[in-house]
């Protein structure tokens, strides 16, 4: 059985915001956590100073390193989201990506704003919680 996304009846429906309340992951799965990604290239150097460039790239990121462990974004269940300088112009840029990617049933997802991440130019960083069935 694979993992379980349910946005419970008497809380406000989160997808078009980019997020579900709750995720449950059946007994025996096994987990992979990835961490914080963020829109680099392969040499590691942010792609572009654009927000939302820096968010696609983020999310294609995440992508290569499921892949590795023959996994893909829909077995991701959590979304650990981390933007410097948060304010709601951002989140539009976020909820596209996330509604490319998940459709109507996007993983859980936290956001927390920032100061600052672990250079000047990387504006957003995303970590991941997979599980294979």
């Amino acid at each position: 059985m694979a993992h379980a996304i349910v946005n419970p009846d008497g809380l406000h429906d989160p997808a078009p915001f980019g997020y579900s309340h709750t995720a449950t992951v059946p007994a025996g799965s096994e987990l992979v956590l990835v961490a914080g990604q963020y829109g680099s290239g392969p040499d590691g150097a942010v792609v572009s100073a654009d927000f939302g460039e820096q968010v696609e790239r983020t999310f294609h990121n995440i992508g290569v390193a499921l892949a590795a462990h023959g996994l893909d974004l829909g077995h991701v269940v959590q979304l650990g989201t981390y933007v410097v300088n948060h304010d709601v112009t951002r989140l539009g840029p976020i909820a596209a990506a996330v509604q490319e990617r998940w459709g109507g049933k996007p993983p859980t997802q936290t956001l927390i704003g920032v100061a600052a991440l672990a250079t000047p130019d990387v504006l957003f960083e995303v970590e991941a919680v997979a599980a294979r069935p």
